[in-house]
């Protein structure tokens, strides 16, 4: 009895691994939060320290913007490297292909919202509302999140509807979008990058 079961949960497994990508490490969820409090902090000193807090005035936009643009790619490219560092790593522990049809899928899954947020995102540039930015990139990516969610571990799917709702208050909160934006991309990440390492990488 003991066997089949044991032969059972083999061919769950193996079900699993060829339909999910479940070398995404916790490490990176983690590393990514840590990146982006990183940024938030930057760009709150821009904001509030050098004074800089008219995010209305126009001349102040001129300056700001850039700045929180350039933050903003740093950030971003930060967390793909580490992100991408950890993720490798853990594959080649576990002896999995990374590059495969699930990962494709992945990919492709979480390219759509995300491609679509970041065109909506230069739109309310070009139009002069930023801050709008702060939202937006939270919706979108928890959209991109919940999309994905099919091909890799299900607390994604939590994640990425936790980054929709933060970016859904944050839409009527204008003064405390930097705040959100550190509590959905900074907090939620490392939270949920603790979770998935501790739920499947310390057995």
């Amino acid at each position: 009895m003991n066997e089949h079961l044991e032969q059972l949960k083999e061919i769950r497994s193996m079900m699993e691994r060829s339909s999910k990508f479940l070398s995404l490490s916790g490490l990176s969820g983690i590393s990514a939060g840590i990146c982006a409090l990183a940024g938030a902090w930057y760009a709150h000193q821009k904001i509030h320290v050098d004074g800089l807090y008219h995010l209305f005035d126009p001349v102040v936009r001129e300056e700001i913007v850039p700045l929180l643009v350039i933050d903003a790619i740093i950030v971003l490219i930060s967390a793909l490297v580490t992100g991408a560092f950890f993720t490798i790593r853990r594959g080649k522990r576990q002896g999995l292909k990374l590059w495969n049809s699930t990962s494709k899928r992945l990919l492709v899954s979480m390219l759509i919202p995300l491609l679509a947020g970041g065109a909506f995102c230069i739109a309310m540039l070009y139009h002069g509302f930023f801050w709008l930015c702060f939202p937006t990139t939270l919706i979108f990516y928890g959209i991109a999140l919940v999309n994905a969610s099919r091909y890799t571990v299900h607390d994604t799917f939590y994640l990425g509807i936790s980054e929709i709702i933060i970016g859904l208050i944050a839409l009527f909160l204008a003064q405390w979008n930097l705040r959100f934006w550190a509590l959905g991309f900074g907090v939620l990440h490392i939270i949920y990058g603790a979770v998935v390492y501790f739920r499947y990488e310390t057995k």
